[in-house]
């Protein structure tokens, strides 16, 4: 479905972003994985993944590492903003630092990812640019002022850019997924035990109970939402929050 095309993949090394890789993959797409950890990103890589070592909160970094990569794979036709973090923190406790930090990984990596891309695929005249947000992203969730803020922002970049190019056939979507099963997952668990007092099972079925459907959604489940987006049949989604959850909050 998509031989011929190059796709990136921002926080491809592991959990959502990899899942995606790999999809794309699959697909018939050459994908580039990008993010800090080169031994994480080597792991990863594969016949149609190439590793790409950058920091997405740096601009000279995106723009030298993404420049490499169109020169030995060609313009980028699909980009997937997917690099983020996610850190407890409430506002009293939120120090300038930790917030700066959140918005220039969450929000403006994927300012700089999507601006670099995106004069390619006007020239090509196709494109598929979708952000991975998260349901914090569509309304508010405690002890997470910094994540939220930056979600919100992803999603209102989204919605811009699909304002500013109508009537093209490049399309601007954005993802928001609940709780997904990743790596951070045990580590959630782990505050939740610490915070609540809770055992690791009474824990573990509270965060589980946090999407609708009560059970931690597979990341292999928002890479078919991203193949859906990017194949036939989908140029009509512009501009949109996609909530894959479990369900309605």
């Amino acid at each position: 479905m998509l031989s011929g095309t190059h796709a990136l993949v921002t926080g491809g090394g592991t959990g959502i972003g990899l899942a995606i890789a790999r999809a794309l993959a699959t697909a018939g797409a050459e994908v580039t994985i990008a993010g800090r950890r080169a031994e994480v990103l080597q792991e990863a890589a594969g016949s149609r993944v190439h590793p790409l070592v950058m920091d997405v909160s740096e601009e000279a970094s995106v723009q030298q590492g993404l420049a490499e990569a169109t020169a030995a794979r060609g313009p980028f036709g699909i980009c997937i903003a997917n690099a983020g973090l996610a850190e407890p923190s409430e506002l009293a406790s939120t120090s300038l630092e930790t917030w700066r930090h959140t918005m220039a990984t969450n929000l403006d990596g994927a300012f700089l990812t999507i601006r670099e891309v995106l004069p390619a695929m006007l020239e090509a005249g196709w494109g598929r640019v979708i952000a991975i947000s998260s349901v914090a992203g569509l309304r508010g969730m405690r002890r997470a002022v910094p994540y939220v803020a930056s979600k919100h922002g992803l999603v209102g970049l989204i919605r811009a850019l699909a304002a500013d190019h109508p009537g093209l056939p490049i399309t601007f979507n954005a993802l928001c997924p609940g709780y997904v099963e990743t790596e951070i997952a045990p580590r959630n668990i782990e505050r939740v035990m610490a915070r609540e007092g809770l055992t690791q099972g009474e824990a573990t079925a509270l965060v589980h109970s946090a999407n609708p459907h009560n059970r931690l959604i597979a990341p292999d489940e928002i890479a078919s939402a991203v193949l859906w987006l990017c194949g036939p049949g989908s140029g009509s989604v512009n501009g949109q929050a996609i909530e894959i959850s479990g369900g309605q909050f």
